[in-house]
């Protein structure tokens, strides 16, 4: 009966768009999804200056569920690259598992997400965009092989120096909700790396 009924609430959740993850901590993106870009893709990803990217699933290589992200890329110095998740994005499809105004934010104090290595010593820029439209920045380093999770405490994000949108509000404080989340290789790299499995952390 207690079976029966736990199933029963994890339906309901599932159907509100609410997935509770292990530990009690907050599933917001498994890339369970069809990867696609432009304008109607649930993924908006881009590269310039004479940096590459390509974005597809993976069903052979992946942490969880069905499928993971898959990133071809090649960083060049003084190109850029972005892979990106959340609301307001040029992909009106690239919306996450669950609406960022739904999450109490104050419960949690970390963002976490797995990353499939090759031990290339790659650095990996990981960047929220928050409700002021401040990007903050995360760093993480390819030296390690096979799935990895990183955890990135709130505390350890530090804005963007380098570039920030026009409308951003440049008050220098993390302001909740979160509303995107953007993988970028750092140059000067190229490889290929496998995404998946983002969490709200409580600790």
């Amino acid at each position: 009966m207690k079976k029966v009924f736990f199933l029963a609430v994890l339906a309901v959740l599932s159907a509100e768009g609410i997935v509770l993850a292990e530990g009690n901590n907050l599933l917001v993106d498994d890339f369970e999804i069809a990867i696609t870009g432009g304008p109607d893709g649930t993924v908006d990803f881009g590269a310039g200056n004479g940096s590459s990217v390509e974005v597809i699933e993976s069903t052979d290589i992946k942490n969880s569920g069905n499928k993971a992200m898959k990133v071809v890329y090649d960083a060049v110095g003084g190109g850029y690259i972005y892979v990106s998740r959340g609301t307001g994005l040029d992909a009106k499809n690239a919306n996450w598992n669950i609406n960022p105004s739904d999450i109490k934010w104050e419960e949690y104090n970390a963002i976490s997400f797995y990353v499939y290595g090759t031990d290339s010593k790659a650095r990996i820029a990981f960047d929220i965009k928050d409700n002021g439209g401040e990007i903050w920045r995360f760093v993480t380093e390819d030296d390690f092989k096979g799935w990895k999770r990183v955890v990135c405490n709130f505390d350890k994000f530090v804005v963007r120096d380098d570039w920030q949108p026009e409308s951003a509000d440049k008050n220098l404080q993390l302001d909740f909700p979160i509303k995107i989340f953007q993988f970028e290789p750092l140059s000067e790299s190229k490889g290929t790396l496998y995404f998946d499995t983002v969490e709200l952390v409580k600790q």
